[in-house]
């Protein structure tokens, strides 16, 4: 097939000019154009990456010609759990499989000729790049936001691993779909709560969309209030609560443990005992998705009783799933009368309510505003003054404090898995202590068995020798694979430094990050992670920005034929390199784009590229000979019409490049390619431009028109055409006639037609002077080009 001919003669060109290659030393203005690294599997890549790549290919081609430095890299990220599962299925070590992968994706992208710069090309599963993933952790390390600390975590069985939040979908694992549960397990951590602040405060900075920035805010969920402490009746014992409404604490009937509160085992009573531990375990079974998600509350009454601090009054201490020991502090009070969670589990079981805003119709739950009632010294107050007042005698009564707190929990960071970055730390005397940085990297050892322990030690614990260090033991968990991506858009700024993880000249000539592009379902893990990660790193002096991306934007997904999400399981994949082989990747590549807009998704559909085929071929026939193969284009001076189109297209394409509105680039090409058959134009005044706008959409076909027609040069390096604003500019405009205000017709005008042509325009429309009763207009308003009103007489 000449399509496959073409491409391979292009790309073969491009690679020997070195035509993607970024400057680290250019004295031009740089561009920075980022897509979320995939991770390598061996199903290989398929129509959803292409679609996802394209956007910042169609960027960094369209910015390149227009005189900037434009870094585009690729690379992998390539450490995680399917080439463990399929280790332990195989016994073939994951680096194999890993590599295998890496070497089909590489060809696959190759092939679609983005223009990547291949000579920066990283994966976070080679040793010179997590040798600086485990050097970043360090500096976290010793800047006390890595800690070890047994944390309730979500347990894979039959994976025999540790699963992150998001890795946990409706309780079971995201990769097999096996049941998880919570169980408790000493884990290492990363302090994200210090940063919450920041990272709420800086999403003002950054232009994402605003979805985006509202699901961050909403992770981590800044509350004002108050913690308030309450008694255990008949004990010493205390445990504090934290509520944003202090001011309904009169309206309290019942507390509400997790079931894994220390102060559980205590409060029971003997006569609950039983109950309460059969709770305790049948709660342990539930991940924390579906305790959080269980619409049907449960729960079980320890037997024990806390001490309302404002009234002294008895309140019964119950326990329930639904309250997180790791969400602030294990415990609520419930106030029934005024929220619904609360109300619904005081009915099931029975419970009183105590209204303490005041409904005026003594509606139970209440969630509006009222005045305080049944509340002691604050009745009567509006909300923001009962708050005020409890506040104050929360903390003058010394019962609580003044409490800013976040839902945000931190970033539980270590896996039992084999395939991930060691730890660079030891255990000695009780003591975790650093590995020298002159160690580094520490590298994955080899084991016998890549399969964690049944009680979820991790298979590095196998080899006995490499865990033996000096008088201690290296740490045998591994990093999560969000170790590596949290920060490898720093390092393909520099990615050969053997000395450092980049150099600050290079961090500070690319970064931040002008455009990156990738799914939204990375809102709260990596784009959260790496935004940690980024302020971290300014915070000790190795980078010169805070936040890591200027520009975001999310791709809609190319759905299967059947409407659905691409999936094996579905049946409904569409290979890349098969979709190749039958219509080349320029059509591929331009039909991803006409789909529809970036942000949505699209269903696949096979007839669709055939139409962008015909289109691209129909184009080349303008320039070229079909049969011959020779150039047919001539140097003929263009019609007005073309002239003035061309430049229309120019504008039109740029603008729309500008604004990721790639579909209609598209049909703005198409609309002139119909222009220049209907003016039998073979041009090269129009063609070799539109070769140049094909070139960020098509870059084989355009680079196949330019050569045949002696273009300079290859069109990829070529300069971006510009427009003549002047001929951006039409000669005559429709405009809508108004009669009193209502639109009566149209009419053609000259651009800069007087009033007294436009009015008389205006009267050769029957419906206009019909409205005037056949009388002249008693007034007109007129603007050129925006308003024609004619007001009538009375």
């Amino acid at each position: 097939m000449k399509h496959i001919e073409i491409e391979s003669k292009w790309q073969q060109a491009w690679t020997k000019a070195e035509a993607y290659k970024a400057d680290n030393n250019s004295t031009k203005p740089k561009y920075y154009a980022l897509d979320m690294f995939p991770y390598p599997s061996g199903s290989g890549l398929h129509m959803g990456h292409i679609a996802s790549y394209t956007p910042t290919d169609i960027i960094s081609r369209y910015k390149r010609a227009m005189g900037f430095n434009v870094l585009h890299p690729m690379g992998y990220d390539a450490f995680g759990l399917p080439a463990e599962q399929y280790a332990i299925q195989t016994g073939v070590h994951p680096a194999i499989t890993t590599e295998k992968s890496i070497q089909s994706f590489r060809s696959t992208l190759q092939r679609y000729g983005f223009s990547f710069d291949w000579s920066r090309e990283i994966s976070t599963a080679d040793p010179n790049y997590y040798k600086w993933t485990q050097f970043i952790f360090l500096k976290l390390f010793e800047k006390g936001l890595a800690y070890q600390k047994e944390v309730p975590v979500n347990w894979c069985p039959a994976l025999k691993t540790v699963l992150a939040n998001d890795e946990v979908i409706d309780g079971k694992s995201e990769r097999g779909g096996h049941p998880v549960i919570r169980k408790p397990m000493k884990q290492w951590m990363l302090k994200i709560t210090d940063y919450a602040e920041r990272l709420l405060n800086d999403l003002d900075k950054i232009d994402w969309p605003e979805r985006t920035k509202e699901a961050q805010r909403n992770w981590i969920g800044k509350s004002e209030g108050a913690i308030v402490k309450f008694k255990v009746k008949n004990t010493d014992s205390e445990f504090e609560i934290f509520t944003t409404r202090p001011d309904t604490i009169f309206g309290v009937t019942f507390m509400v443990l997790a079931p894994e509160h220390p102060l559980v085992k205590s409060l029971t009573s003997p006569t609950q005992t039983k109950d309460v531990a059969d709770y305790i375990e049948a709660s342990a079974k539930k991940s924390e998705v579906d305790r959080k998600a269980n619409t049907e509350k449960t729960g079980v009454f320890t037997g024990g009783f806390a001490v309302n601090p404002v009234n002294g009054k008895d309140i019964p201490v119950w326990i329930a799933d639904y309250v997180m020991m790791d969400y602030g502090t294990g415990a609520i009070m419930a106030v029934p009368a005024h929220d619904e969670r609360d109300f619904e589990f005081a009915t099931k079981f029975q419970l009183p309510v105590i209204p303490v805003v005041d409904s005026g119709t003594g509606e139970v739950p209440f969630f509006g505003e009222g005045k305080a009632i049944n509340s002691g010294f604050i009745n009567g107050l509006a909300k923001a003054d009962a708050i005020k007042q409890m506040t104050a005698h929360i903390e003058e009564k010394q019962l609580g404090k003044k409490q800013v707190q976040y839902k945000l929990r931190d970033w539980l960071f270590s896996r039992q898995r084999y395939w991930g970055e060691p730890f660079p730390v030891y255990h000695e005397n009780g003591q975790i202590k650093p590995v020298p940085m002159n160690e580094l990297p520490v590298l994955l050892p080899e084991v016998a068995n890549y399969e964690p322990s049944d009680k979820g030690e991790a298979p590095l614990a196998n080899n006995k020798d490499w865990v033996k260090y000096g008088n201690g033991h290296r740490e045998t968990d591994t990093m999560p694979g969000a170790a590596g991506s949290s920060w490898y858009f720093l390092r393909y700024a520099d990615p050969h430094n053997s000395s450092a993880p980049f150099s600050p000249e290079a961090i500070k000539y690319w970064l931040p990050v002008d455009l990156y592009v990738g799914g939204a379902e990375h809102t709260v893990g990596h784009l959260l992670y790496s935004r940690f990660w980024t302020k971290v790193l300014f915070d000790v002096g190795l980078i010169s920005i805070d936040e890591p991306f200027k520009k975001l934007a999310h791709q809609g997904m190319i759905l299967g034929p059947d409407g659905e999400k691409m999936s094996k399981s579905r049946g409904n994949v569409i290979p890349a390199d098969e979709v190749a082989k039958e219509t080349g990747v320029d059509a591929l590549r331009c039909y991803v784009c006409f789909l529809g807009p970036l942000d949505k998704d699209k269903p696949w559909a096979e007839n669709g590229i055939e139409g962008v085929r015909r289109f691209l071929d129909r184009l080349s026939r303008l320039a070229v000979n079909d049969q011959t193969g020779e150039s047919i284009a001539n140097d003929e001076t263009l019609p007005a019409e073309v002239e003035k189109l061309l430049h229309k297209t120019i504008k039109k394409v740029s603008q729309d490049i500008e604004a990721m509105n790639f579909n209609t680039c598209i049909s703005s090409m198409m609309i002139f390619v119909n222009e220049l058959y209907k003016h039998e134009c073979r041009s090269k005044k129009a063609l070799l431009p539109l070769a140049q706008l094909l070139q960020p959409f098509a870059p084989h076909t355009a680079e196949e028109l330019w050569h045949s027609m002696g273009g300079n040069g290859l069109v990829v390096t070529a300069p971006w055409p510009k427009f003549d604003p002047a001929l951006c500019q039409d000669d005559t405009v429709t405009m809508g006639v108004q009669v009193n205000g209502k639109m009566r017709g149209t009419v053609e005008l000259a651009v800069a037609a007087d009033e007294a042509t436009a009015v008389a325009e205006a009267l050769k429309i029957t419906t206009v002077t019909a409205a005037l009763n056949g009388a002249p207009p008693a007034k007109v308003i007129y603007k050129p080009g925006k308003i024609l009103n004619l007001i009538a007489g009375k």
